[in-house]
């Protein structure tokens, strides 16, 4: 490529320069033709010397190029250069030392005035959490207006005067009083049930059942009225077998008429039956229906307590046997015994699968004085404790170790005070 540049660019050897050989062949023709005038003759000189300036300004500038073009194509490659560790700690020190390498600039600290406080930022607050405390609040007033409506719910039926009247008449029963209070307080503390209060007294004959019964009747009377509160006596009101239809019929419609109005004034009715041992089985059936309703809901607020004196035998035999027991121990005496009381009760009638059992323990002869003590006080006599004493010992009792155990109960106190 520079070698055809070059021969083009300068002419070879031997050979005339073209504007030496233009200038000749002028002079040639001038002297040939004689003609032409001196002015031709020195334009023609002048346009000659411009163009033999640039021809030699153009050859010196394409010379200075290829020699330059050359020294490039024929220098030899440097070698490149191995890394190694052996200058390292000089570099290092030399870069330390190095007055170039820039430091961070640490950022200027805010001086504030000695007289004045800093000033903390404050993060904004959600409106979303005051929304939050309100529903919080609103959520325990609710909570706390629902638990005080309870409260005068349960106030209506008096239930401490209940609790006064029990402890003032009900002479060793302690442990069945509390228990009946406590299941009457759960359920009268609202009016919506899913379903009715059942409650079973069992006990021997003259421990105080059925004057429970009155107690309960006396004193829901004077809460709900005369009209929300039966009591059903069963050798009363059923009192020959050849009745049985019609009295079925009888307790039906009547329990029905109480529920209806008991529905109209949002009250709780009481039903009482006395004397359960002597239903027939058509009318345990039947109060089987009403306590188990299918599907009217007024029947599912409502209160039915059951007397008898199923059991009896076997629960006297039980608290004798476990008579060695203190009287703090009586509680774990009912809890043995409710798992068997149960499971009697319903083998008799599937009417006890859900009710709750209250089993009556047999009476001490302390018991026996206070009940002595309590009818002589109504019937006008003062209770003197050796003319009381000399009444108890005629009664009969179960002597197990140094305990007495009356076998009538209280029930002969009030013809032995009759009889004073």
């Amino acid at each position: 490529m520079f070698q055809n540049h070059t021969s083009e660019c300068f002419p070879k050897m031997g050979e005339q320069d073209p504007s030496d050989r233009l200038r000749g062949d002028q002079l040639k023709e001038t002297k040939e033709n004689g003609t032409g005038s001196f002015s031709q003759f020195s334009s023609s000189v002048r346009a000659m010397v411009r163009i033999r300036q640039k021809y030699q300004a153009m050859k010196k500038r394409r010379l200075e190029i290829a020699a330059v073009s050359s020294q490039s194509f024929m220098s030899p490659r440097s070698s490149p250069k191995v890394f190694t560790f052996d200058n390292l700690p000089d570099t290092i020190n030399s870069n330390t030392t190095s007055p170039r390498k820039r430091k961070k600039k640490r950022k200027a600290r805010v001086l504030y005035p000695s007289s004045s406080l800093r000033a903390v930022p404050t993060k904004e607050r959600s409106r979303a959490k005051k929304c939050l405390y309100l529903l919080f609040i609103i959520v325990f007033l609710q909570i706390y207006n629902a638990i005080e409506n309870l409260d005068d719910h349960v106030l209506k039926y008096d239930l401490d005067g209940l609790e006064k009247t029990l402890k003032r008449e009900v002479f060793g029963q302690q442990e069945v009083a509390d228990s009946l209070l406590g299941h009457l307080h759960d359920y009268l503390s609202t009016y919506v049930h899913n379903k009715p209060l059942v409650l079973s007294l069992h006990g021997p004959t003259g421990v105080g059942k059925s004057h429970v019964g009155r107690l309960l009747a006396q004193h829901f009377r004077s809460v709900v009225g005369e009209d929300l509160v039966m009591q059903y006596f069963v050798l009363h009101h059923f009192p020959k077998d050849d009745d049985i239809p019609q009295c079925t019929k009888s307790l039906d419609s009547h329990v029905t008429e109480m529920v209806t109005q008991a529905e109209e004034q949002e009250k709780i009715p009481v039903f009482i039956f006395d004397e359960v041992e002597h239903m027939p089985r058509q009318l345990l059936d039947t109060l089987q229906d009403l306590i188990h309703p299918k599907n009217n809901n007024e029947y599912l607020n409502a209160i039915y307590i059951l007397i008898s004196n199923l059991g009896h035998e076997d629960i006297t035999k039980f608290v004798l046997q476990n008579s060695s027991v203190a009287v703090s121990g009586r509680l774990s005496l009912s809890q043995e015994l409710n798992p068997w009381l149960r499971g009697y009760l319903e083998r008799y009638h599937m009417l006890f699968l859900e009710a709750d059992i209250l089993p009556f323990m047999l009476l001490e002869k302390s018991h026996v004085l206070d009940c002595f003590i309590d009818e002589m006080s109504r019937e006008g006599f003062y209770p003197d404790r050796s003319h009381v004493e000399k009444l108890a010992e005629e009664l009969s009792y179960y002597i197990v170790g140094e305990r007495e155990f009356s076998k009538t109960g209280c029930r002969q106190v009030v013809a032995k005070v009759n009889l004073l």
